[in-house]
């Protein structure tokens, strides 16, 4: 795929990517491209934020891909850019992702992406989380830097299949959040939690992801 104009060179994937995915790492160069260009264009993606996008962003997500259970339909929550969903889809093509945000600005970037990058496994469906209770459901429900974790429970675990879970991708807060989400998670439902880290001796901060069963 052609790069677009005024893309980065950030948007090549660096040695820290091959590291932690070798071959794979690209895989998620066409969506860089498309994050470091169009993305940071339309303001999906802060200036600032392009030298950091594969360690930040990208590697962030990819730490955790292989641990998604085969072949099961995985709903990203507060998509955005598409960050975990799109970069899931491309590592992990058993999988089936609908991403779900509410802004137009932003569903129109991922329908250009998953056309762009011809990705048949991924669809992308307007609406906020707290309207889909009853609607939509999925075997694993993820969520990276939507709200905090009391809130994202309420708005999530209505969507989880009995027997899936829902991933918070956090940061170190993680401990401290959970705290203050433990009467949301008893009203949700869940019947385990569990704080795993991702990446570590590759990434300097691995990925942090509350992982609630139902």
């Amino acid at each position: 795929m052609p790069v677009p104009r005024g893309t980065p060179a950030e948007a090549s994937p660096p040695p820290l990517a091959v590291a932690l995915l070798g071959d794979r790492a690209h895989r998620l160069e066409p969506y860089a491209r498309l994050l470091a260009g169009p993305g940071r264009l339309g303001g999906l993606l802060g200036p600032r934020e392009v030298p950091r996008l594969w360690e930040r962003h990208l590697l962030n997500c990819a730490a955790v891909a292989d641990k998604l259970p085969a072949g099961r339909d995985v709903m990203d929550v507060g998509s955005g850019a598409g960050l975990p969903g799109l970069v899931w889809a491309l590592l992990r093509p058993d999988l089936r992702l609908t991403l779900v945000e509410p802004q137009l600005r932003r569903t129109a970037f991922l329908d250009q992406v998953i056309g762009t990058l011809a990705l048949p496994n991924v669809s992308v469906v307007r609406a906020r989380a707290e309207d889909l209770a009853g609607r939509l459901d999925a075997d694993l429900v993820a969520a990276r830097a939507v709200a905090p974790l009391a809130r994202l429970v309420g708005w999530c675990l209505p969507l989880v299949r009995p027997g899936g879970q829902l991933w918070a991708l956090k940061g170190r807060m993680a401990a401290d959040e959970l705290v203050t989400a433990r009467a949301a998670l008893q009203r949700g439902g869940a019947t385990d939690v569990v704080v795993a880290t991702y990446g570590e001796g590759v990434l300097e901060s691995p990925t942090t992801v509350v992982q609630v069963s139902v």
